[in-house]
């Protein structure tokens, strides 16, 4: 699926005049087309399945490793949009663990699983599950973990308010489900 720019631009330019201004003043005349431009990048996810992501970021490399190796990567930074009211989830840290079997995933290559897949409109959830989806996938691992901690403007910004609350999310698969040691390895920093 191709994100349609035009119908963007035309949609905001209606968005524009329904809010009372005038989309043809000096500064709005472009903000239609800055904003579907912008649109593009921000929902770039969108355009690929998790199977079509996975194929993208497929870099592994076959390194010996002990059945308790633990590869994990913590604070990869970015942020999504809520598909309820398509406000910004922010300041989104999110930590990536897997038990290799038998080969290893390019680092930068997690970081920009997790980066795709929060380019979509989505649930703090579902990021989880999609990053988690296609580690398994790429890895050929069971053992994925992915923890998020988020702020949401939905929250912070309208409704209720609340600048300081963070929603944490954990997917845990595989070992990572019942081994409670693997769980605490997780959460050391």
């Amino acid at each position: 699926m191709a994100i349609d720019k035009d119908a963007i631009a035309y949609h905001i330019k209606g968005i524009l005049k329904a809010l009372g201004d005038n989309p043809e003043r000096e500064g709005l005349k472009e903000t239609p087309q800055r904003v579907a431009n912008m649109y593009e990048e921000l929902f770039e996810g969108m355009n690929y399945s998790n199977d079509e992501i996975a194929e993208m970021f497929d870099k592994s490399f076959d390194v010996p490793l002990n059945n308790n190796d633990m590869v994990i990567v913590r604070d990869i930074n970015v942020f999504s949009h809520c598909e309820h009211h398509l406000a910004l989830m922010y300041d989104m840290k999110i930590t990536v663990a897997y038990i290799p079997h038998g080969k290893v995933l390019g680092l930068s290559k997690i970081v920009r699983i997790a980066d795709m897949s929060a380019k979509r409109l989505q649930l703090q959830e579902r990021i989880g599950y999609d990053i988690a989806d296609i580690m398994q996938k790429v890895t050929g691992s069971k053992d994925v973990a992915v923890i998020i901690e988020a702020h949401h403007s939905c929250m912070t910004a309208r409704g209720i308010k609340n600048v300081t609350s963070k929603t944490h999310t954990a997917t845990l698969r595989g070992r990572f489900e019942n081994e409670i040691a693997l769980q605490n390895r997780l959460i050391m920093k």
